[in-house]
């Protein structure tokens, strides 16, 4: 055997992560929103993106009506390469366009005759400001209390050590320094510091510049004319109420169950952080990707949310009047976004018939769920779906990451169709999601004198076809928040 240098021909494929795939990859685990900045960018930085405002809903598809399925092992990498990407004969996606027909725009579908881009009003006296923009913002926590502490007290010195408590606060509006390490630091009396501070918190909101959960539960009741003595002995004995033990809270605040439950219910409104939701950014809403309903027939139709579906279209005529007279360099660089644009446009739509080819799949797999139930959903993991519709098991991921599907149950993420399976009698499998909902049934239904323990919940479920563990148990109940049933039983007589 010779060792030294030699010349090899080899022949071998390896899959090239391109630009143009990446962004395919990337726009397809994008959620609505972010697909929506996504498009606002590159309209800004492309010519030849033009916004279509068309009225033009997406047709509608029955759930047992998938598309043709591509060819088995089919994955992210062939998503670019389908029906929707330009064929053979349409060229390299960098040729010259010097030849392309400059009758219109195209955005890879059907367009009425004579349609022509630049959507969006050019009038200046038109205002697309909504209602949101002319609302007066709201001032951050620091400078709400700031602007109270100025209101509240005349003494310079007094104002100093409510800057330095407004300085030290906590993001759920507690104080977590000593006083007497903050007299100590000012150089003033510790009574002094604890003067400021009880009247700092009954700054809006109340409960701020507490020390403990109690003493800012106290000062929310104390704004609220509620703080009596059998509502002090409560907040003195929140460990007996994180229990449940319930006879021994009623005899310490010496009240009856009926005046527990109401002491109990008015600890509940309070906020336990009132700091944390001030500067909270708005909760945005749930906009569904895909959405569901009934057929005629009995059947479901699915729909891609137009509202969700970014929609543009390719500027052919403007591209067509530059290019015709331009110079090299305007040309090259003319010739790379119109590549760019037919790109984009195709792999938004490739985009939106895969979301609705997997979700028409998992309504077809989930459809007992749909007419009778959480109780009737079936097991199901990503590999099911993948081979259904020969994609591969990382590309249903992350299509079904982020997305949300709107059906008569209510909306739902895709991604919570897919639990995983619990052994049953008979060879038969029950799902995880399904088998939480059962227990859930069964603790809600219990007496004071029949309270479930964990073993019984295991043998029920065990003469109805569900094979499961006693930890599997205790671990979907402190899931579902339910307490032991030792807790329950105690809650449970206290009624009694």
């Amino acid at each position: 055997m010779s060792i030294g240098p030699r010349l090899e021909f080899r022949q071998s494929q390896s899959l090239v992560m391109t630009p143009q795939l990446r962004q395919a990859i990337k726009l397809l685990q994008f959620s609505n929103l972010e697909v929506a900045a996504f498009i606002e960018e590159e309209l800004e930085r492309n010519p030849l993106l033009d916004r279509d405002e068309r009225p033009e809903a997406l047709g509608e598809r029955p759930a047992e009506d998938l598309p043709e399925r591509p060819a088995e092992g089919a994955d992210t990498a062939e998503l670019v390469s389908a029906a929707t990407m330009p064929e053979a004969d349409e060229g390299p996606l960098d040729h010259d366009f010097d030849g392309s027909d400059a009758s219109g725009q195209s955005d890879g579908l059907t367009m009425p005759a004579g349609l022509s881009g630049g959507g969006g009003s050019q009038a200046f006296e038109t205002d697309d400001r909504g209602l949101e923009d002319t609302l007066q913002t709201r001032p951050s926590l620091r400078d709400h209390l700031g602007e109270q502490l100025r209101l509240t007290f005349p003494d310079r010195s007094d104002r100093l050590i409510g800057a330095y408590l407004i300085a030290l606060l906590e993001p759920s509006g507690r104080l977590g320094t000593d006083p007497a390490e903050i007299a100590r630091v000012l150089g003033v009396d510790l009574g002094r510091v604890e003067a400021v501070r009880t009247r700092m918190m009954a700054f809006d909101p109340a409960g701020m510049f507490a020390r403990s959960l109690a003493e800012c539960l106290a000062a929310q009741l104390r704004e609220r004319n509620r703080l009596d003595p059998c509502m002090q002995a409560l907040l003195g004995n929140l460990d007996h109420l994180g229990r449940r033990d319930m006879r021994s809270l009623m005899a310490v605040c010496q009240v009856d169950w009926d005046d527990l439950q109401e002491m109990i219910a008015e600890i509940r409104a309070l906020d336990p952080k009132p700091g944390a939701s001030w500067d909270a950014a708005l909760l945005q809403p749930v906009i569904p990707d895909v959405l569901m309903r009934a057929a005629p027939g009995g059947d479901w139709l699915l729909e891609l949310n137009p509202d969700t579906m970014p929609r543009v279209l390719v500027n052919e005529a403007f591209y067509a009047r530059v290019n015709r007279h331009a110079e090299r360099d305007t040309r090259l660089f003319l010739s790379e976004r119109m590549a760019t644009a037919n790109w984009l446009v195709k792999s938004l739509h490739q985009r939106a018939q895969t979301i609705l080819k997997v979700a028409s799949e998992i309504v077809r797999r989930q459809e007992e769920f749909f007419r009778h139930g959480v109780s009737h959903l079936r097991p199901l993991i990503l590999r099911d779906i993948a081979e259904m519709v020969a994609l591969h098991e990382s590309t249903v991921s992350r299509v079904t990451a982020n997305k949300f599907i709107a059906t008569p149950r209510g909306i739902f993420e895709l991604k919570y169709f897919f639990t995983t399976a619990i052994a049953g009698a008979g060879g038969q499998s029950h799902s995880a999601e399904a088998v939480r909902h059962r227990i859930r049934a069964m603790v809600g239904a219990e007496t004071a004198e029949d309270v479930l323990s964990d073993d019984a919940i295991v043998a029920t479920l065990r003469e109805e076809g569900v094979d499961i563990a006693r930890r599997t148990v205790a671990k979907y109940r402190d899931a579902l928040r339910i307490p032991s049933s030792v807790q329950r039983k105690r809650e449970k007589a206290a009624l009694v």
